[in-house]
C-alpha cells in the first residue's frame, strides 16, 4: 500500500471524505478506485459510488481475495444505504468467510453487522436478534461499537423496550463520539429523536391524545384491554390476539373499542365493517355472522353483548377499553412511514418490507406522487422514491414487527 493509499483510508475511517479525495481522485488503479467509491458513498452520491466499488472489484487480481471481499462488503453497505434490499445475501456470506479465513476480524464483522441490519430493516426481528447475540462488540473499533448498540436499539424499539433502547442509544452516541466521525454520530441523534416523538394516538372514550414511544409501553403493560390498530392485534398484559389477516373482525373490533362502554349500532358497524351506506337484511346477516366470529376469536379476552340497538363489547378482567391507532392515517401511511427515512427506495423494496405486490406498492407511489408527497428519480430498475421525513412524528410502532397469536 503506497503513502496516499495510506492517507485516503484513514481519512475515510475518520469520517473525511474530501481528504480521502484529494489523494486518490486522479488515480483509477483498484484500491484507489474502491476508496473513491467509498467517499463517494459517504459524500451520499450512492449511484457512483456503486459503480466505482464494482470497477475496483473487477481490477483487482486473482490473488486479491481479501480487497475483492471488502468490495463486495462496500457494495454490500451501498445497497442498504440505498434500499436496495435484495442485493444478494449469499454473496455477503461469502465475502465475510473470506475476510475471517484471512484474519480481516473487523471487516468480517462489519458484513455480519450489515446482515444484521437488512434483517432488522425488512422486519426479521428475530432473526436479527439471534446474529446479533452471535457478536461481541469488545475488541472492535468504536465505529462498530456503536453500530452493534444502534442495532441494539433498534430491536429494543420495535419490542417496545424503551428504557434498553435509550440505554444503547446512549452507548451508541459515546461510542460515536470516540469514533470522532460526524455522520455516525448524526446517525445516532436521529435515532434517538424517535423516543422523543409522538408515537401513537389514544383514543379512550370519545377523547384522543398523542403517546410517547415510553407510554405506549406502559400501556401495554397496563391492565387495560387494548385494540392495536398500528399491528392490528386485540390484547392485555398477558394475552395478544392477531387480527392483521381478519380485517373485517378487526374493523369490528376497533367500532367497538373507540365506542366502550357505549355500544355501537348495528347501522355504523355495517358502515365501519362492509362500508355500506345503509344497512339492509342481508348486512344485518352478514353482521350476526361476524359477531359471532368476533365473539370466538376474543373470548379469552372480551365478550360482545347485543343490546337494543347494536352491540357493545364487554372486557372479562380488563378496567378499560382502549384504541392505540398510528399518529396519522392516511391511505398509504404504510408506505410513507418507510419513505419518511429520508433515503431513497425502490417499489421491490418497499414491497418486500410491507409483504405487498411490487404492483400493489407502485399504485400506491403514483397516487401518492399525484398528490405530491412523493417525488421520483431515475427510470425503470434504477427508479427511485423517496420524501422529506414526516416532521413531529416517530415510526418505530409502524415498522414491521412480528406478533404473538395466543
Amino acid at each position: 500500500m503506497d503513502s496516499l493509499i495510506a492517507v485516503a483510508a484513514r481519512a475515510l475511517a475518520a469520517g473525511d471524505p474530501l481528504g480521502a479525495l484529494n489523494q486518490v481522485a486522479l488515480r483509477d488503479d483498484a484500491p484507489a478506485l474502491a476508496l473513491r467509491g467509498i467517499a463517494m458513498a459517504q459524500l451520499g452520491d450512492l449511484a457512483r459510488a456503486k459503480a466505482l466499488v464494482r470497477r475496483a472489484a473487477r481490477a483487482f487480481g486473482p490473488k486479491d481475495a481479501v480487497a475483492r471481499a471488502r468490495c463486495v462488503v462496500a457494495e454490500a453497505e451501498i445497497a442498504l444505504a440505498s434500499r436496495d434490499l435484495g442485493w444478494p445475501a449469499k454473496t455477503l456470506d461469502a465475502a465475510r468467510a473470506t475476510l475471517e479465513a484471512h484474519g480481516d476480524r473487523v471487516n468480517a464483522a462489519h458484513a455480519r453487522y450489515l446482515a444484521v441490519r437488512r434483517l432488522l430493516l425488512i422486519g426479521q426481528i428475530d432473526e436479527a436478534e439471534r446474529a446479533l447475540g452471535r457478536l461481541d462488540p469488545t475488541p472492535f473499533p468504536a465505529a462498530l461499537k456503536a453500530v452493534h448498540e444502534l442495532v441494539v436499539a433498534g430491536i429494543a424499539l420495535r419490542r417496545l423496550r424503551t428504557k434498553m433502547a435509550r440505554a444503547a442509544l446512549a452507548r451508541a452516541g459515546h461510542a460515536a463520539r470516540e469514533a470522532g466521525i460526524p455522520a455516525l454520530t448524526a446517525e445516532v441523534e436521529s435515532a434517538s429523536l424517535i423516543l422523543t416523538m409522538p408515537s401513537a394516538r389514544l383514543i379512550a372514550c370519545g377523547e384522543e391524545r398523542l403517546l410517547l414511544l415510553e407510554e405506549v409501553e406502559a400501556l401495554l403493560a397496563s391492565k387495560a384491554l387494548v385494540v392495536d390498530a398500528c399491528r392490528h392485534v386485540v390484547c392485555d398484559a398477558g394475552t395478544a390476539v392477531s387480527l392483521a389477516k381478519r380485517p373485517v373482525l378487526f374493523a369490528l373490533a376497533r367500532a367497538l373499542g373507540e365506542a366502550w362502554p357505549e355500544d355501537v349500532p348495528r347501522d355504523t358497524l355495517v358502515a365501519r365493517a362492509f362500508r355500506g351506506k345503509h344497512a339492509d337484511e342481508s348486512h344485518r346477516a352478514r353482521l350476526r355472522v361476524e359477531v359471532g366470529r368476533l365473539r370466538t376469536v376474543l373470548a379469552t379476552l372480551a365478550g360482545v353483548s347485543a343490546t337494543k340497538r347494536g352491540f357493545a363489547l364487554v372486557p372479562h378482567g380488563a378496567r378499560e377499553v382502549v384504541v392505540l391507532a398510528r399518529p396519522a392515517e392516511d391511505k398509504h401511511a404504510a408506505v410513507l412511514v418507510f419513505l419518511a427515512d429520508g433515503e431513497s427506495w425502490t417499489s421491490s423494496a418497499l414491497a418486500l418490507v410491507l409483504g405487498a405486490s411490487q404492483r400493489t406498492v407502485q399504485r400506491a407511489l403514483d397516487t401518492l406522487a399525484a398528490a405530491g408527497k412523493v417525488q421520483s428519480f431515475g427510470r425503470g430498475r434504477a427508479r427511485r422514491w423517496m420524501t422529506p421525513p414526516v416532521p413531529g412524528f416517530a415510526t418505530a410502532l409502524l415498522l414491521p414487527t412480528p406478533l404473538t397469536n395466543d
